[in-house]
């Protein structure tokens, strides 16, 4: 663990020693409040939830995430020092996880920031705060899946552009797995049982079932399976790459 916290500990420093994490949280809470009041109809509705709030999370975390996760590892390779960084007294396992304990806080960082929406929609009416929290932890855990995705990617490429492409196709097609335009498309020609596996790795379906208070182990089970996948693919991809 004290491997993890040290690496962890650099790299959130590493993001406020530069404008990236600043600029990357005004954009989050900018675009959050404009979609979820304008976009999202938060008065217009007249009902004391954070539905609207919530259902933009996962589009928001399809252009930003990536743009955190891909200077993770790529930076490293193209810079050479992930030479250094593997010198020193520490797993390539720790070095994983210590770079995605310190993106996932930092995106934690920056959710936790939204809390004047819950302290509004409070003041506005009785809302159901285990149903919020729910809805955070929800959007956590998803954001934490997007950045998994993203650093096994940024591992296996130098240039953080084409690592920023590759994720986000890859969340997008994540995220659309469960909805009609996919499956319809598959429905001709596979069988029910791999349809419905198809439509369980969607994003949108587990995160909706969790933003509306349903804490469902499945659910949950699903984003920690999908991170520890990731990142066991990060961890085998820089022991691959790291004397390229």
């Amino acid at each position: 663990m004290d491997g993890i916290r040290t690496i962890a500990r650099r790299e959130l420093q590493g993001y406020f020693a530069t404008p990236l994490a600043y600029v990357f949280i005004v954009i989050f809470l900018a675009l959050m409040g404009a979609f979820t009041f304008y976009l999202g109809g938060f008065y217009e509705r007249g009902q004391a939830d954070l539905q609207p709030f919530f259902s933009f999370h996962p589009w928001l975390y399809l252009f930003l995430v990536p743009a955190i996760a891909m200077r993770l590892w790529a930076e490293e390779r193209k810079s050479g020092s992930i030479e250094l960084l593997m010198t020193l007294p520490v797993t390539t396992w720790q070095a994983v996880l210590g770079k995605f304990a310190a993106a996932w806080a930092f995106t934690g960082v920056a959710l936790l920031l939204t809390f004047p929406v819950w302290i509004t929609v409070s003041y506005l009416g009785d809302p159901d705060h285990g149903v919020i929290v729910a809805g955070y932890l929800g959007s956590w855990l998803m954001a934490g899946s997007f950045l998994a995705i993203g650093s096994a990617i940024s591992a296996a490429n130098r240039n953080q552009v084409v690592a920023f492409i590759i994720t986000v196709v890859i969340c997008f097609v994540f995220l659309l797995a469960g909805l009609p335009l996919v499956l319809d498309f598959f429905s001709g020609w596979l069988p029910e049982p791999l349809l419905d596996a198809l439509a369980g790795l969607s994003f949108l379906t587990h995160f909706t079932a969790i933003s509306k208070g349903v804490l469902d182990l499945r659910d949950l089970l699903y984003f920690g399976l999908v991170i520890g996948f990731w990142l066991y693919a990060t961890a085998i991809v820089v022991d691959l790459k790291k004397a390229d």
